[in-house]
């Protein structure tokens, strides 16, 4: 687990607020979980044979001695969240979530004990449409942040139920012919989860994964409609997928759409955002039978690629730093802050505290990163101005009251194209 500190927020700041502008362009409503749950809630949805639950919760016993869990991702959360809060009988909804998430992995690029996500979560919507809806939606964001030319999209169909469980059966025969090949994670969930020994890493595997039967070959007939249209939609709005028979996802609600968005620029961990569909998740929790979708990113490894690319632009320093010398000035200069505030909330403004000399504040305003330098002292107070020195720039002082000053810094406020 990590800090971040404050040379690392804006750039945080700047994703949080493309994120939040996404969201409000497909107009998805937001949704707030708690940290905490009971960890039978996610044994119940992910599964029991996971690497999540095995390995990498977050457990412990209350005073009461009930069993609980740090969330280690969102989805079993909200769905959760929106049976006890009567949000989906009867009812479409379109939600979203964004915070931290924990699992107690190796850290590596990108990946931490404590992670961020922003997920989405639709239910009530039956059709490939949603997951379209989904997919252009997280490929705008790409072009937003200038990453639609290195993350890949990588799609496959699960199935239903009922012909992911007859391919189960055909792929424990064919892994237990095969069965001296296999390592210890494989042999403990050939008979629990064996879908899961696809999504294998161990590169001693590889070749029995891929002559392994593909699921794709016993696909029922609804659930391959629902693919085929899924990338017809795809097709006409021009996003470019692969399909990857191999990909399973480590959770094991999911059925027929799965996708992920993955890059090779983090590693071997190369996977930005990923989901699909749970169309069975809702009723195993208690709710009525409900069709869902959703996805989640992980802040850390998208914020690491926008990083790599330079896409997004540093907004912490303070646009201007009020030097003000001598007591009355001090005086003087917090009112004038305040005005410039009212008058202009887009203006970051730093007011220097704890006295010092001329020099000594400019010192301050050239290392916290200011454009610009606003200057009171004797000879502004007695003239009624404030002086204007640029930091960044070759331009010469100037003097300017109130009224000057106020259209002086939106005019370069607006050059500078601040919002």
């Amino acid at each position: 687990m990590h800090d971040l500190l404050p040379d690392a927020t804006p750039a945080w700041q700047t994703l949080e607020a493309a994120w939040r502008a996404l969201m409000a362009a497909y107009a998805y409503d937001e949704i707030r979980m708690p940290l905490v749950e009971k960890t039978e809630l996610f044994i119940r949805t992910i599964g029991e044979v996971t690497d999540i639950v095995e390995k990498e919760m977050y457990t412990f016993e209350d005073r009461n001695g009930d069993s609980l869990s740090l969330r280690p991702e969102g989805t079993a959360s909200c769905v959760r969240a929106c049976i006890e809060g009567g949000l989906l009988h009867n009812q479409e909804q379109r939600l979203w979530y964004g915070g931290p998430m924990f699992r107690h992995e190796r850290p590596q690029k990108g990946r931490y004990r404590q992670f961020h996500q922003f997920g989405v979560e639709a239910f009530g919507f039956a059709g490939p449409d949603i997951e379209a809806e989904m997919i252009l939606m997280t490929a705008r964001l790409w072009r937003r942040l200038g990453l639609q030319d290195v993350l890949e999209l990588q799609l496959n169909s699960l199935g239903s139920a009922v012909a992911r469980s007859d391919y189960r059966e055909k792929l424990v025969a064919y892994l237990l012919a095969h069965h001296a090949q296999l390592d210890e994670d494989s042999l403990r969930r050939l008979h629990s989860n064996p879908l899961r020994i696809l999504d294998s890493k161990n590169p001693a595997l590889q070749s029995l994964i891929e002559g392994a039967p593909r699921l794709g070959d016993h696909l029922d007939h609804e659930a391959r409609e629902h693919f085929d249209q899924l990338c017809a939609l795809l097709e006409a709005a021009g996003v470019r997928y692969r399909i990857n028979p191999r990909l399973v996802r480590g959770l094991d609600y999911y059925q027929k759409t799965v996708f992920e968005w993955v890059t090779t620029r983090l590693g071997a961990q190369g996977t930005v955002c990923a989901g699909g569909r749970y169309d069975g998740l809702v009723e195993q929790l208690g709710g009525r039978p409900t069709p869902a979708a959703g996805f989640a990113l992980g802040i850390e490894r998208l914020l690491a690629l926008v990083l790599e690319q330079g896409s997004v632009a540093d907004h912490g320093a303070p646009h201007a730093y009020l030097v003000m010398v001598g007591a009355a000035a001090e005086r003087h200069g917090l009112l004038l802050a305040e005005r410039l505030r009212d008058q202009l909330p887009v203006l970051r403004l730093r007011v220097h505290c704890g006295g010092g000399g001329f020099k000594n504040q400019l010192k301050r305003a050239d290392r916290c990163g200011a454009a610009l330098a606003l200057v009171l002292g004797e000879d502004e107070l007695r003239d009624g101005k404030t002086a204007i020195k640029y930091l960044r720039e070759e331009r010469p002082q100037l003097a300017l009251a109130q009224d000057e000053l106020l259209r002086h810094l939106t005019a370069w406020l607006d050059t500078a194209n601040v919002k």
